[in-house]
């Protein structure tokens, strides 16, 4: 089997902030795997909060590419690599090429059905109220918003964008930027806005103040649970479990993390790490099974992928298989 790294740039339609960050691009690792004619995609950014960048995965994938060459499974690739965007990266390829080789696509692969969802349009965070209700404002096909928040004025503005967009479900995503205090003291102001859901208000690490504590607008874990393996503590402190395929390493182990998530009740949302739509395709089969999607990293750039996900006013309703699956 052929292997070929490389990294691929794709510029952002505006720059994107979140609490502590800011991109101007989107930076992937693309891995294509090519055996007897077949070839197989993948894509990962990598996960930014744990220090990847496209370089160190492609290093990573480096390390391992002639094993690789030589012939893996899926199963297998979960033993060789740790999770992160380098075996998502390998592990999308490997369904791709599943696909491809079989004359099946991930659907049949899966036994998913696939059926159009409604994705999230992100707010990204700014300085003054003004600025993200105007922001809320253009966005005004998007029926779900992702508002990005720190701990600055976060009420103001959502009060701010609430008023532009009385039509909106909202979503609010704190990533890390808020302390326990603050949560306390928002929640009670939020309660008649009608938000649906606080995303990682905590830092990963510190939100063991979580457990037992009831909070009128449900909870999502997305850096405080990052696979399978951190579930357990996840579902204990959060009523609903973000994936990212970056995060757990690739679809294999975004379906597994769905299912467990599942059987101890926890809500489900699929999120993105702001790639093209060869990074959203394997996000889109997650997105059957979530309650929560936000797959618009696509709708972030200036360009995307030929052939990719379909967005019409907020709702993905798929992609061609010659993209991926």
């Amino acid at each position: 089997m052929d292997v070929s790294l490389h990294i691929s740039d794709w510029a952002l339609s505006q720059p994107f902030r979140i609490a502590g960050n800011e991109w101007i691009n989107s930076r992937c690792l693309v891995v294509q795997l090519s055996d007897g004619g077949f070839v197989g995609r993948g894509e990962a950014q990598g996960i930014f909060y744990l220090d990847e960048t496209a370089e160190s995965i492609l290093a990573e994938a480096h390390a391992v590419a002639t094993e690789v060459s030589r012939g893996i499974s899926r199963q297998q690739l979960q033993d060789l690599l740790p999770p992160g965007g380098a075996r998502n990266a390998f592990d999308c390829a490997l369904w791709d090429l599943e696909c491809k080789r079989a004359g099946k696509t991930i659907w049949q692969l899966t036994g998913i059905d696939p059926k159009p969802v409604t994705t999230v349009f992100t707010i990204g965070l700014e300085s003054t109220p003004a600025a993200m209700a105007d922001k809320a404002a253009a966005a005004s096909e998007a029926r779900v918003l992702k508002v990005k928040l720190d701990d600055h004025m976060p009420y103001e503005k959502l009060a701010a964008i609430r008023a532009a967009r009385p039509d909106a479900e909202l979503v609010i995503d704190a990533n890390q930027g808020w302390s326990f205090d603050l949560l306390k003291e928002v929640l009670p102001k939020c309660a008649g806005l009608g938000l649906a859901m606080i995303e990682q208000p905590l830092a990963r690490g510190a939100d063991e103040m979580l457990e037992g504590f009831e909070s009128p607008i449900m909870l999502a874990a997305d850096e405080s649970c990052l696979h399978s393996g951190e579930l357990d503590i996840a579902a204990r402190r959060y009523s609903m479990i973000n994936i990212k395929l970056d995060k757990t390493g690739g679809l294999t182990e975004a379906l597994k993390l769905a299912k467990a998530a599942k059987q101890k009740g926890c809500k489900l949302m699929v999120g993105n790490m702001v790639g093209t739509s060869l990074s959203m395709a394997p996000a889109f089969v997650i997105a059957q099974l979530c309650d929560f999607v936000d797959i618009d990293g696509p709708l972030l750039l200036k360009y995307d992928q030929p052939l990719g996900l379909r967005y019409r006013k907020g709702v993905v309703d798929g992609f061609e298989p010659v993209l991926w699956g």
